[in-house]
């Protein structure tokens, strides 16, 4: 009879296959993590468009806190424009409330509202062309649109339970 001499060979077989499992599994999630993208010109069957791409219009925001300010995460222009915030009006934006100035490209914005937002209110915030950087006209100043020809709005409400951040 042979002495006991540690690991039996089908305890070996069976760690290799829990560590090579192991192995498939962190290249699986985290093997793209370094990826990079293709080259100009080269062809790509990616399903969404990049935000980031000239042209684009958009505006990020969340529900806001009650108050005399509207804070939007990100708004997105491929020219300088206005953001203005408006009042519910059955549905569909009403009376403007806001408006900020905003540079081309993507940055966070702050409107002043000259009526604060209310608890359960319902708000718009439209991106709207520049036809001066010292003062909104609704007159000469547009709505501007998508691809889709639909107006970029953002529908938001204020509540008492958005973030403390949002505090207008």
């Amino acid at each position: 009879m042979q002495p006991e001499s540690g690991i039996k060979t089908w305890q070996w077989v069976v760690t290799a296959i829990v560590v090579i499992v192991l192995i498939v599994i962190g290249i699986m999630v985290f093997g793209n993590k370094g990826a990079q993208a293709p080259a100009p010109g080269s062809s790509s069957t990616a399903s969404t468009a990049s935000t980031n791409a000239p042209g684009v219009n958009n505006i990020v925001m969340a529900d806001q806190y009650p108050g005399n300010v509207a804070y939007l995460s990100s708004v997105q222009l491929a020219s300088p424009g206005w953001v203005v915030v408006q009042k519910d009006n059955g549905g569909v934006p009403g009376a403007i409330i806001g408006q900020a100035y905003a540079t081309a490209g993507i940055s966070p914005v702050k409107v002043s509202l000259s009526e604060a937002m209310v608890d359960g209110g319902t708000y718009y915030a439209t991106l709207y062309s520049a036809s001066s950087a010292t003062k909104f006209d609704p007159a000469v100043d547009k709505p501007l649109t998508d691809s889709n020809g639909s107006t970029i709005t953002r529908v938001f409400h204020a509540s008492a339970t958005a973030s403390a951040n949002l505090k207008g």
